[in-house]
């Protein structure tokens, strides 16, 4: 039995810009079900935080005074699921070149790791503009977000289909064989 090693050095390749996307959005969707299906259970209300989502665009004071209606729910999920594309995006140019999609493990762990980086990133990066986001610091939300990033990385790798530079060659053409 031969082990072969994989380099996790930087190569030229580039993203499945389209199997990014969907891992992003079906990453956006277990993210939401883990996180709202948790707060419903611990008897907190599942509303707070698309509250704090839709309030991105539609500022604090307009959707802390408002009922919870149709046009809240759909500002949230509409940024909810453009964030979640572009984490998704932003993984793949993460994951492609430095060749994490290699395996499930180096994928999954990959994604673990861009999941607390993007925790990190929101939780207390973002906070400096969207002060809101700073109660909903805790356990849930950071494995809200590790979730996040482990079914990016592994539908990401499910997939996508490898493509190589067009660099590789002189004619442009990639590189055979």
């Amino acid at each position: 039995m031969e082990l072969h090693m994989h380099s996790h050095h930087f190569t030229r390749r580039i993203p499945d810009w389209r199997a990014a996307a969907v891992a992003g959005f079906a990453a956006g969707v277990v993210f939401l079900v883990v996180e709202l299906g948790a707060l419903w259970l611990m008897g907190e209300s599942p509303w707070v935080p698309l509250r704090m989502i839709a309030a991105i665009v539609m500022g604090p004071s307009e959707v802390s005074q408002a009922a919870l209606g149709i046009g809240i729910m759909l500002t949230a999920l509409i940024v909810h699921f453009a964030l979640s594309i572009v984490l998704g995006l932003v993984l793949a140019v993460i994951m492609a070149p430095f060749s994490f999609d290699s395996s499930v493990g180096m994928a999954s762990l990959a994604g673990a790791v861009f999941g607390v980086a993007v925790y990190w990133t929101n939780f207390y990066g973002m906070t400096q503009v969207f002060q809101w986001f700073a109660e909903a610091r805790g356990a849930l939300s950071f494995l809200a977000h590790v979730v996040f990033g482990l079914v990016a990385a592994d539908t990401y790798l499910k997939l996508e289909r490898k493509i190589d530079s067009e660099i590789d060659s002189p004619s442009g053409a990639g590189s055979t064989g």
